[in-house]
């Protein structure tokens, strides 16, 4: 009887003190276990494209997961990169980009696991801003360049940012030192007698990146 009753007591004790510690250590381990980081890969780097530029977009940091494909969403409706990938997974190659291609862009694998979505833009001016696809790390220094289509790289650019002018380069490029979140934002460039580039958003982060 003596023995009942001890045993009840320790199971009472465990039920309500340890067990509710247990679970909570145990929620601790998977919160703090690292996340896989799937990210979307555009080659060439940059979020502008010319018309008829070509562009390859594919999928990293998937590890062991499959069935991966690169998903995107124009004008309101989501599809598979190309509707030659229905049924495929792998990269997706845009050999001709058109204007229509312009939108977002992600990584989607089995389930709901996908990557953050990138804002591509494909213009049929003769101005892009070339930044960065992937999110800056605080501290790094980005370079922006202002190019012109069928021209040299190094043509005189001036810079914007949210609409207002941050100065202008001779040779068509611009290092913003030591971001910070306060250089988030829409950025971008023109070229005197050749217009100016769309706008692209540039974030900042302070998680590091493959």
């Amino acid at each position: 009887m003596h023995l009942l009753i001890f045993y009840q007591t320790v199971m009472i004790y465990l039920s309500s003190f340890v067990f509710p510690v247990l679970l909570v250590l145990f929620r601790h381990v998977l919160l703090s276990s690292p996340q896989k980081t799937i990210f979307l890969r555009v080659v060439p780097n940059r979020l502008q494209f010319f018309e008829y530029d070509s562009i390859v977009f594919s999928c990293e940091g998937l590890g062991e997961l499959t069935g991966w494909r690169v998903k995107r969403r124009l004008k309101g409706f989501e599809t598979i990169c190309s509707s030659s990938w229905e049924m495929s997974t792998g990269p997706c190659t845009i050999k001709n980009a058109f204007i229509a291609d312009s939108g977002e862009y992600w990584c989607q694998a089995s389930g709901d696991t996908r990557s953050s979505t990138v804002n591509v833009t494909v213009t049929a001016g003769s101005v892009i801003l070339e930044s960065p696809v992937l999110p800056v790390m605080e501290g790094d220094d980005v370079t922006l360049r202002c190019r012109k289509k069928q021209a040299p790289s190094n043509l005189t650019a001036e810079f914007y940012k949210d609409g207002h002018f941050m100065g202008s380069s001779s040779t068509g490029e611009m290092i913003v030192h030591s971001v910070s979140r306060s250089h988030e934002g829409l950025y971008k460039c023109s070229i005197s007698g050749a217009g100016e580039s769309p706008e692209s958003w540039l974030k900042v982060t302070g998680e590091t990146h493959p």
